[in-house]
Parts: C-alpha cells; sequence; structure tokens
C-alpha cells in the first residue's frame, strides 16, 4: 500500500489567457491554447515519516486547445533545496503516483517534457506573488482589488488546482518562461492564487 501523505501551504498559477481564465469553468482558452505556470509552496506535511515542509515545486503546462479535452504537455521542476528522499517524494505527489487530486489531474497530462531540480524562489508579500525557477522562468502576480479593496474570489471552479479553497483572481506583472523549446514572455494577464491542501492515496 503506498503511503499517506498530505501537504498544506500555498499557490498561484499565471497564463497567456484574459482574467479570469476561461480554462477554470471548462471553456476555451482565449487564445485557442493556454501557456501556464503553476506553483506551489509547502508550509508543512510530507509523505509517510518524510518531512518536506518549506520546499517549493513548480509545473510548465501548455495546452494546444481546450484544457478539458486537449492533452496538456508539462514540464515539473523540484526544488532543488530537497535531498535526495525529498525530490522523490515531491516527485510522486506532484507526478500523480502517489494518488490524491494530482493523479486527477495527471489524467489531463499526454506528455512529460522533462522532471528536474532547480533553483526555486517563493515569495509571499501581501496581495502579490512571485516565483523563479533559476534562469528559465520567472512569474510575478497581483491579486486584484474588488469592493472595497477585498479580494476578487471564484469558488466551486470545475477545473481546479486547489480544490475547496475560493481562488484570489489577479494579474500578471511579469510571467517569462524559457524551456524545451518554448518561449513565452506574457504580462497583464489573468492569475491566480489560494491556500491550499492536499491529501493521498
Amino acid at each position: 500500500m503506498a503511503d499517506k501523505w498530505k501537504i498544506t501551504g500555498t499557490y498561484f498559477e499565471t497564463c497567456n489567457c484574459e482574467t479570469v481564465c476561461p480554462c477554470f469553468f471548462l471553456s476555451e482558452p482565449t487564445t485557442g491554447e493556454c501557456t501556464a505556470l503553476v506553483g506551489w509552496h509547502i508550509d508543512s506535511g510530507g509523505l509517510g515519516d518524510l518531512d518536506i515542509s518549506g520546499l517549493s515545486v513548480a509545473l510548465a503546462v501548455y495546452s494546444p486547445g481546450h484544457m478539458a479535452s486537449t492533452p496538456w504537455q508539462v514540464a515539473l521542476y523540484l526544488d532543488d533545496k530537497a535531498n535526495e528522499a525529498q525530490q522523490g517524494a515531491l516527485g510522486q505527489i506532484f507526478g500523480g503516483q502517489a494518488g490524491g487530486h494530482f493523479a486527477i489531474l495527471g489524467q489531463h497530462i499526454g506528455e512529460v517534457l522533462g522532471a528536474a531540480p532547480v533553483p526555486i524562489t517563493y515569495k509571499v508579500d501581501g496581495k502579490k506573488r512571485s516565483m523563479t525557477l533559476g534562469t528559465i522562468a520567472v512569474a510575478e502576480v497581483e491579486a486584484m482589488s474588488g469592493q472595497g479593496g477585498g479580494d476578487v474570489t471564484i469558488s466551486g471552479i470545475p477545473l481546479a488546482v486547489s480544490p475547496g479553497f475560493p481562488g484570489v483572481a489577479g494579474h500578471s506583472s511579469k510571467f517569462e518562461y524559457h524551456d524545451h523549446g518554448m518561449d513565452w514572455e506574457i504580462s497583464g494577464k489573468s492569475s491566480a492564487q489560494s491556500p491550499f491542501s492536499y491529501e493521498g492515496p
């Protein structure tokens, strides 16, 4: 039987779609394709007895069509601060092999372009989130202000990265990705952020 696991923390994503990304609602991407970068920072948790608190993970996603019906190309990036055992645990969880929500998301993946350790810097500053993946990628986003300065939230999203939590809608101020023959330079487009809590198997 697979080891039990649970992790909690914060996540954000940004893509090339207009706010709010129609892919969340099982609609066509704004431009017919979706290029996204998703980042997670684990505040606490582990796989079995192995602690993976304080580590980060990122996933680059390319869907050449409707995300609910077109297989995705993905590349997984694991925090290089993790030791060999921790990297293995991160790969199992976020690759879907350990079950849970990532096994469900994994049903949409058609091709894994690669999985590699990289230096990851993940920062939270009020309504802002940012992440860098060495020289490969950088993403900076900020939640938009709603009525009375509060957050603009979306709940019950059919295609959700972080089920159980309302997503806070926002915009990217910077989004660049250069790897696996892909070169994306995007700003002013959709972003979402929220806490997360995942467990399995």
